[in-house]
């Protein structure tokens, strides 16, 4: 029998700083993404229509757009596509992700609370 070091390290793990704790619980459904968005990062604020379905990352403010979910997984929108999305939880503000030239509001922090969707500050570790 080989010798086998206590003190060797076996894997990796990275911390993911989108939630801030278990309450409310995530609850995800899927959501059709529309095309030509590039590639969507997790974290990202979806937005749309309520009652609608059609969604896009939340880049500016739009009439009859809402804040509605939080991209679960990175998704590629070449062509249209269907994704998996947080429509409940607690989630980091500072880990978010909405366009470059749009910062999210209060309004829209209100919408998501609204539909189950917490959102605070967070210390990063």
């Amino acid at each position: 029998m080989a010798n086998k070091r206590l003190d060797e390290v076996v894997g990796s793990m990275s911390y993911d700083s989108l939630f801030i704790g278990p309450e409310p619980a995530a609850d995800v459904v899927t959501v059709k993404l529309t095309a030509s968005q590039g590639v969507v990062k997790r974290g990202a604020v979806i937005a749309g229509t309520p009652g609608g379905a059609d969604f896009a990352p939340l880049a500016a403010a739009a009439d009859g757009t809402k804040a509605l979910y939080i991209l679960a997984d990175d998704v590629d929108t070449t062509n249209e596509t269907v994704g998996f999305a947080y429509r409940t939880g607690h989630f980091n503000r500072g880990a978010l992700i909405v366009g470059s030239s749009y910062t999210l509001t209060a309004a829209d922090e209100e919408y998501l609370r609204k539909s189950g969707i917490l959102v605070s500050d967070a210390l990063p570790y």
